[in-house]
């Protein structure tokens, strides 16, 4: 993710005029691999608050979002996964939160909400990759298929079917757990990790691969 693909999927998700919206990528060999390794920090600082500012307008959105995820969801790419509400994994699909190694907390606020509370902090502070068959069966992900952007567009086809302002409020409470002050939460901290305002020594310098 560079500055202008950030830019460009918070202006989508701004107000989209749709009963259900598809979230994937152009090709199989990822779905997001996270920030460009070749942003210089400052763009680095500015990427990562546009694709938290991405997650909120997702949450925030009355129209369900369904992830195809056809290869691996890496840093950024990951919280875009978790910030949808279903999930399609392809048998390539790989998820990995990569966070409190680089001086960031990454996914924590969503994680638990799927996993629950243990394996969310096994997956944060391990940073392992999870497979598409282990996501599947831990909760991260919904369903893992041969081909995700067909079951995506299935399943979103499906949603087009019912009522548009049930589908609304059944996405609102079903996230009204907190999980939006988490996901700000997290956003806030992050930033103030990325500025140094964090007591020097408590945390390592972030790194440039990670939103």
């Amino acid at each position: 993710v560079d500055r202008e693909l950030a830019e460009s999927l918070v202006e989508a998700f701004g107000s989209p005029d749709a009963a259900v919206v598809i979230l994937g990528s152009s090709g199989s060999e990822a779905f997001c691999a996270g920030l460009d390794l070749a942003l210089e920090a400052p763009d680095r600082v500015a990427v990562s608050d546009l694709l938290y500012e991405t997650y909120e307008r997702m949450l925030m959105s009355p129209a369900p979002v369904v992830a195809a995820i056809a290869g691996p969801a890496i840093g950024g790419g990951a919280q875009l996964a978790i910030a949808s509400d279903l999930r399609v994994a392809g048998p390539n699909a790989r998820i990995r939160f990569a966070g409190p190694g680089h001086g960031l907390a990454v996914g924590a606020w969503g994680l638990g909400s799927l996993v629950g509370r243990g394996r969310a902090m096994d997956l944060c502070l391990s940073m392992r990759e999870v497979s598409a068959d282990e996501a599947a069966a831990i909760g991260l992900v919904d369903r893992v298929t041969d081909d995700p952007d067909a079951a995506a567009l299935r399943l979103a086809t499906q949603v087009t079917r019912l009522d548009r302002a049930a589908v609304a409020r059944v996405k609102r409470l079903v996230a009204s757990d907190g999980l939006l002050e988490s996901l700000r939460r997290e956003r806030r901290e992050n930033a103030a990790a990325w500025s140094g305002e964090i007591p020097e020594g408590s945390l390592p310098v972030p790194a440039r691969d990670d939103a």
